[in-house]
């Protein structure tokens, strides 16, 4: 009996996923994949961008040593070794997915996929020489690509995306961060912290939109304490080029002008859907993104779509997610990968992690909601690492307990949001979490000691 044929288009956290899952259970997987293997996450995304903030995190302690009593002379920021440890770290892991698809006999392919038709593909080589691939079901994860909005001056040389920002050939006196969303925020964090001047221009009213208000009051308050400037609602009139950088024109109620040295535009990303064919396919779009159903099928029955291209919510775990859920649909196994709560993750310092509802989102609802917060300054292990500002809050519905939402903010917040995402996908209620022994001393009792401060008994809160 013959292998169901399947080919994978897109190599990153979504793809290659899918591929491991599909080839598992008895399929015959093609992948291809138009650049490196793990996308944008592992080459110039999550694992890259992560480094460098973890070094930031380095720099910053070596400067509080002193607090424990540490003495630490000359220290000196070594710029192009950085960039070593960060290109070593993504070759390590983009060989790794490598090493995957030889051990569950993926076949990978280099270059452009394209339909021709409902089952069959184009694929351009590097070398420009073209070869046609026929397969029963297909599962398109070509991810996403930096969004440029149309201002005058963002099509200059040196002006730079997250792509570019993660190779800047030495650290920049000054930088214009462009966007206050994750990326641009991280990427200030990481410079400011190395002692970059940085300024952050947003056009909404305040920074990290989808971020609980609580955790972001936290996050202005470190920037302050940076020396990074924040200048929200307003808008980039324009950036003209001058013999030292970059002129940025800031409209607004005031205008007014900001010179640097660099210039990072993180205005968002969009699916990168162009040059795939998908109309010729049949395949359904909307303004870019790849329609899909509650399975992940397209508009195709045969066609699976996962991962950024299918937006609205781009995160490499969700792709990763998705990608299992879209094989064992393909292979017709009863999955257990219906996505019920994604949590989302910000690697500043303090880190900022969430999992469902915010106190605002479920309030927009009408829910009839209970709120707990416990401060970090009350948490122990937290003091000892002299990162007592952040906060642990937890939302739940009044009548029955049930928990909505957990938002962190404090040290290894994106570790410490597992807890709280197995606790949604279990419907846990408050006494569930307060029932649960915490090891003592570790950031994880501030979830219990919130959860009893949305319960109405709690004990280490001031």
């Amino acid at each position: 009996m013959s292998k169901k044929r399947v080919a994978v288009i897109g190599g990153g956290p979504g793809g290659y996923v899918a591929a491991i899952r599909l080839a598992q259970l008895g399929a015959a997987v093609t992948l291809i994949e138009k650049d490196m293997l793990g996308g944008t996450c592992l080459n110039r995304g999550c694992i890259p961008t992560k480094v460098l903030l973890h070094a930031a995190e380095l720099w910053a302690e070596i400067g509080e040593a002193a607090t424990f009593g540490i003495a630490v002379d000359g220290r000196r920021l070594d710029w192009a070794a950085l960039m070593r440890r960060k290109d070593a770290t993504v070759a390590r892991l983009t060989g790794g997915v490598g090493f995957l698809m030889k051990k569950h006999g993926v076949e990978v392919i280099a270059g452009r996929a394209a339909f021709t038709g409902p089952t069959t593909l184009e694929i351009t080589a590097p070398d420009g020489t073209t070869s046609a691939l026929t397969a029963e079901a297909f599962v398109v994860a070509t991810g996403s690509e930096p969004a440029l909005p149309p201002v005058p001056g963002f099509d200059l040389p040196g002006i730079a995306t997250s792509t570019e920002a993660l190779a800047f050939d030495r650290l920049p006196r000054s930088l214009v961060v462009v966007g206050g969303g994750v990326i641009g925020v991280e990427l200030a964090f990481v410079h400011a912290a190395f002692g970059t001047q940085v300024t952050i221009v947003e056009a909404l009213p305040g920074i990290l939109a989808n971020v609980d208000d609580d955790l972001v009051a936290v996050v202005r308050a470190r920037l302050k304490a940076l020396g990074v400037a924040v200048h929200t609602g307003v808008a980039v009139a324009g950036v003209t080029a001058q013999a030292d950088g970059y002129a940025v024109a800031i409209a607004g109620p005031k205008p007014f002008t900001v010179v640097a040295e660099k210039v990072l535009v993180a205005t968002g990303r969009r699916p990168a859907t162009d040059g795939l064919g998908l109309e010729r396919a049949g395949v359904g779009l909307d303004r870019r993104r790849i329609v899909t159903g509650r399975d992940l099928r397209t508009s195709l029955p045969h066609v699976w779509a996962i991962g950024d291209c299918t937006a609205p919510i781009m995160l490499a775990h969700l792709a990763s997610h998705q990608g299992l859920e879209a094989a064992e649909s393909i292979m017709g196994v009863a999955g257990a990968h219906a996505v019920a709560a994604v949590p989302g993750a910000i690697y500043t310092r303090p880190e900022i992690a969430w999992v469902g509802m915010s106190e605002k989102e479920a309030r927009a609802k009408g829910l009839d909601v209970v709120v707990g917060r416990f401060p970090l300054a009350a948490n122990g292990k937290s003091l000892i690492m002299n990162a007592g500002d952040g906060l642990v809050k937890v939302i739940a519905e009044r009548k029955y307990r049930q928990i909505l939402g957990v938002h962190v903010i404090g040290p290894r917040a994106t570790d410490l949001i597992g807890e709280a995402g197995l606790g949604l996908t279990l419907d846990a209620t408050l006494d569930d979490v307060a029932a649960t022994i915490h090891a003592h001393p570790t950031i994880a009792e501030a979830i219990a000691e919130a959860a009893l401060v949305a319960a109405g008994r709690p004990i280490h809160a001031p």
